[in-house]
């Protein structure tokens, strides 16, 4: 008896199918942006040999989130639509006003001798506020240092921060250093 061959299956086009899948796929799949803070840490500090300097507190412009998502800015319930605006008139402090941060007198590359406020934000969250309302909170307060530079970028070089060159930024930068201290989350509660 004659034995009888197996037909072989074409796997040729095997390949090309697999291929055109994967691509579909890659086009057709949605992937989620994670959305987070771009900071760059401080320069790390020997506590053992360095004590970190004293902060008075008229230089400390206190937010702290509670568990639903509230605001209280500077010991006041508040509201995210204000925070900026009260954020850079305690960075700012244009009246020197003995309430908000005192100022030091800083040689600074293209303005001179100029007062740069002493200020730090203090931001402090409980751990059931919502990560979105962190983060929107962050944002108004970076907007306010952001609002600042651009502002003093236009009345001293007549451009927009972005479009200064680097000197210039930095000069900026100096009379407005951005510091935002984070504290560890708390329970900070959640009445009213």
């Amino acid at each position: 008896m004659a034995k009888r061959e197996v037909p072989e299956i074409n796997a040729g086009s095997m390949a090309d199918i697999a291929f055109l899948l994967l691509i579909f796929f890659l086009v057709a799949t949605t992937m989620d942006v994670d959305s987070g803070l771009q900071r760059r840490l401080p320069p790390w500090i020997d506590e053992t040999t360095e004590k970190p300097p004293e902060i008075k507190k008229r230089n400390v412009f206190t937010v702290l989130i509670n568990a639903n998502n509230q605001l209280l800015v500077q010991n006041e319930w508040g509201d995210i639509r204000n925070l900026r605006k009260k954020a850079k008139e305690f960075i700012e402090n244009p009246n020197d006003d003995p309430n908000l941060p005192e100022k030091e007198m800083i040689e600074v590359p293209f303005f001179g001798t100029y007062p740069v406020s002493k200020q730090v934000i203090s931001l402090q969250n409980d751990r059931g506020t919502k990560y979105e309302m962190y983060l929107k909170v962050q944002n108004e307060l970076v907007a306010a240092y952001n609002e600042l530079r651009n502002e003093l970028a236009i009345k001293k070089f007549g451009k927009e921060y972005a479009k200064l060159d680097q000197k210039q930024q930095d000069a900026i930068n100096q009379i407005y250093p951005q510091r935002i201290s984070e504290a560890e989350p708390k329970n900070i509660g959640g009445k009213k």
